[in-house]
């Protein structure tokens, strides 16, 4: 299957179909989304990213990385001992960055939201967790 190919379906199943295939290893991911008081730069990324690991607990095994792209605007990623985060923010066509937190280990989604509003100063926020 190349990446441009459609997934594989097999019979008896269709592409909403979701099932747990590994139980024994969990899996916790949260999306949080929001409008910034202000433009994010590579400092504020490497800055909110080391930062969020201490507030939900997880060990930094790398400084954050972060690349720009004149197109897309800002994104950063930093890798934990249980995984890690992807940040992106945009400048245009608006105000706006997504956050995707990805975790072999539990942590208090709440925690995580609320440390994001303050850091960002984001007067619009929304998260799920799944």
């Amino acid at each position: 299957m190349t990446p441009s190919s459609p997934a594989r379906q097999l019979p008896g199943t269709s592409p909403l179909t979701w099932r747990d295939l590994a139980p024994e290893i969990l899996r916790q991911r949260l999306v949080i989304e929001g409008v910034p008081a202000g433009p994010v730069d590579d400092a504020q990324i490497r800055s909110y990213l080391s930062a969020l690991s201490r507030e939900v607990g997880m060990l930094q095994l790398l400084e954050p990385v972060t690349h720009r792209s004149d197109l897309y605007g800002w994104a950063g990623w930093i890798h934990w001992e249980t995984s890690g985060a992807h940040f992106y923010a945009w400048e245009q066509p608006r105000l706006f960055f997504s956050v995707d937190v990805y975790t072999c280990k539990a942590f208090d989604v709440d925690v995580a939201v609320a440390f994001t509003a303050d850091f960002f100063a984001a007067g619009t926020i929304v998260a799920k967790s799944f």
